[in-house]
């Protein structure tokens, strides 16, 4: 039985709500400062060093052709060049994700225990973080296990957090609390960004190398992943509802397994559910490209600086905050399903704008940030919520490892369609504006997904507004 049909006073419902979206404005520090900003430069230079040290040990030989740009990294006997760890690590870390998250929600599931189970990934992974900065000189090879632990933490936590929300909020205030989640997620993240980007930029004032200052950035993550996570932990109630048999050890495991494969057999009886979420999956591809590959358009294509970027970074998470409660607003008068609808309109504009920004024009990018940080979160926190309806009972855990699995296993396209439309036309602006294709994909197959069957196909009580 859910929080939502219990006699639980809605004091106490209000209360775990607002502890719970502190976990957003906790863990979005992980692939905001880390992943996409400070990590990736970082340890690409780390490994380059590693490659450096062996062309000074070992000659020219060491390196392919002889080129100091062309040295290999070795890792289990495979040979690549060291600017391409890190793409071959986003892939590794996805595969593994892929493998690890739908037996975590599986055992989440079965034990019932995820308050303990959340602390547990959220301050492992804020561990492996913060000892990122033991990585230096050309042991790259920790920063790749650190990074592995960190990522599968992160990506298994996220799932239990998830999987709390039908049990804190009844139907009719999901929209709302998911979408105050990914609004405090994005406040928090930016702010994290912007004390470790004035850390970054002034680093030589107060007498830190640059090396330095991103491996203290590194400890301040941890550090606010792991600090922020116990305000959740202390909202969120101790009891263990819908308590299962309480196996231990080996025994959760093996039972997480045997729940995985019958979440697997019985998905297959909620096809409106994965109607829905083969739509996410489509348009969602589509939102994370856009955002991953902005940096890119802006240097390559319209040749702004550092700086600018940086600064644009900033934008988007900080109107993202406001976009999300936006989005709040509007489903609790329009419905979470029009509301995502209009959202995927405004994305199919925004994206139409980029096409038209001129190079060196740092203000109309500024604009397109804007643009983006609108609906950037919100159409993610309204497809958490409208997805949170449509899953059986019970299974929450499971059916959001696949939510996030699927997620992270269609992400390859868009990038695929934006690199290959680059490489084709030569033109940037071209392979930005093919990204629309996702976003009108997911508009017409949103309009032929019948929400409210599919909410009563799963066994849930229908809101007000869908």
């Amino acid at each position: 039985m859910s929080v939502a049909d219990s006699a639980a006073p809605a004091l106490d419902r209000k209360r775990e709500q607002r502890g719970w979206t502190w976990y957003d404005w906790a863990n979005q520090v992980f692939p905001t400062s880390v992943v996409t900003v400070f990590l990736s430069g970082y340890l690409t230079s780390v490994a380059k060093e590693s490659a450096r040290q062996d062309v000074a040990r070992n000659g020219p030989d060491a390196c392919a052709a002889g080129s100091l740009q062309q040295c290999d990294i070795s890792l289990f006997g495979a040979h690549f060049p060291a600017g391409s760890l890190w793409g071959y690590l986003l892939s590794i870390a996805t595969v593994v994700q892929v493998v690890v998250l739908p037996v975590m929600g599986a055992i989440a599931d079965r034990t019932r225990n995820k308050r303990r189970m959340l602390g547990g990934l959220a301050f492992t992974g804020a561990a492996a973080t913060a000892a990122l900065a033991l990585v230096g000189g050309s042991d790259w090879q920790l920063g790749v296990a650190l990074f592995i632990l960190g990522n599968i933490c992160y990506g298994a936590s996220v799932v239990v957090y998830y999987a709390f929300l039908p049990e804190i909020a009844t139907p009719d205030e999901r929209d709302a609390v998911s979408s105050r989640g990914w609004a405090f997620g994005y406040l928090g993240g930016g702010l994290a960004l912007a004390v470790q980007l004035g850390l970054f930029i002034g680093h030589d004032a107060i007498g830190l190398g640059e090396g330095a200052a991103v491996r203290v950035g590194f400890v301040l993550s941890g550090l606010w992943w792991a600090g922020f996570t116990l305000i959740p932990l202390a909202r969120l109630k101790r009891d263990e509802r819908q308590a299962r048999d309480a196996e231990r050890g080996a025994s959760v495991i093996t039972a997480g397994f045997r729940e995985l494969r019958r979440t697997m057999r019985q998905a297959r009886l909620f096809p409106l559910t994965l109607a829905f979420l083969g739509t996410y999956l489509i348009y969602t591809d589509g939102i994370a490209t856009v955002a991953n590959v902005s940096a890119q358009y802006g240097r390559d294509e319209l040749k702004l600086d550092e700086t600018v970027l940086i600064a644009t970074i900033l934008i988007v998470q900080f109107v993202a905050f406001g976009g999300a409660v936006l989005h709040g607003r509007v489903a609790r008068h329009w419905g979470a399903k029009r509301t995502i609808m209009v959202s995927l309109i405004v994305w199919i504009f925004v994206i139409g704008a980029a096409f038209f920004v001129q190079a060196g024009q740092q203000f109309q990018f500024y604009g397109l940030a804007v643009g983006i940080g609108i609906v950037l979160g919100g159409t993610n926190a309204l497809s958490r919520s409208l997805f949170s309806q449509m899953i059986p009972p019970g299974r929450e855990a499971q059916y959001f490892s696949l939510y996030e699995v699927g997620e992270r296993s269609t992400s390859w396209l868009g990038p695929l369609v934006f690199a290959g439309v680059g490489q084709a036309t030569g033109s940037f602006r071209l392979a930005i504006i093919s990204l629309v294709v996702f976003f009108v994909v997911g508009f017409v197959l949103m309009i032929f997904v019948p929400i409210r069957k599919a909410v009563a196909a799963a066994g849930n009580p229908l809101p007000a507004k869908l």
